[in-house]
């Protein structure tokens, strides 16, 4: 027999923000795997570490490239392609062995989650299932205590890696909007809001539900410095009921 493949969110960074059902998976798990930038130390595996139980086989899946070459280059593709394909039969074999692996995944699995890619990969040929997570934008929202939309307000999700004028387009064509994966590209973004007339308004929320979560008016954010775990939420309220 197989064992079970189960993708775990494990929420936007507050381990109290952990479902129950994730914790249970957590815990009765033969296998936890958790992705990680090389040398460093896993964010997810972070937040729920205070489950783990003894006698548990750490998977640590380290990105082989993250920022170091464009998206777009054939050699990042290659790399991360030839990783996630790799990471996968890593644990087909703890699967194949009848064990039970937990992927743990920051947010949500299937929303800009890695886990997604293995997903693919290992679903058709396993038993599996997937454990949403509180996403890293409704934690950052609920965080900054900021209504985003309402009504018949349309809400954009946009990853920050995108060109500054399709950006300033879509800016141009919502009510509310996240702006996600900010790292290095927070200042094409604030152009990019200024560009669609959205910067008045948009609020920068750093490390949203952590004890050092901060959210600040983004004209009012002095620099350009943006940690992993940051977004931009720009509401989409024209009056505030």
């Amino acid at each position: 027999m197989s064992g079970k493949l189960i993708g775990v969110g494990t929420g936007p960074g507050d381990p109290e923000l952990l479902t129950l059902k994730a914790v249970r998976a957590i815990e009765r798990a033969d296998v936890v795997a958790f992705f990680a930038k090389r040398g460093n130390p896993s964010n997810a595996r972070a937040i729920v570490v205070e489950h783990f139980r003894t006698g548990q086989v750490e998977e640590a899946l380290d990105y082989p490239v993250t920022t170091e070459i464009h998206r777009h280059d054939n050699g990042y593709r290659d790399q991360i392609q030839r990783f996630y394909t790799e990471a996968a039969e890593r644990l087909a074999a703890h699967l194949d062995a009848g064990r039970t692996v937990a992927v743990l995944s920051e947010g949500d699995p299937l929303f800009y989650g890695s886990y997604m890619h293995l997903h693919v990969r290992l679903a058709p040929r396993y038993d599996t299932q997937v454990i949403p997570g509180i996403t890293a934008m409704s934690g950052c929202w609920s965080s900054a205590g900021l209504p985003l939309v309402q009504g018949d307000d349309i809400l954009t999700i946009l990853p920050g890696t995108l060109d500054q004028a399709e950006l300033a387009r879509r800016l141009s064509d919502t009510q509310g909007a996240v702006i996600m994966k900010l790292g290095r590209n927070l200042p094409k973004v604030r152009a990019a809001l200024a560009d669609a007339g959205r910067l008045d308004g948009a609020v920068y929320v750093e490390r949203g539900t952590m004890d050092n979560g901060a959210s600040i008016a983004l004209t009012e954010k002095p620099n350009d410095d943006a940690p992993y775990f940051s977004l931009v939420l720009v509401p989409g309220w024209s009056a505030r009921l």
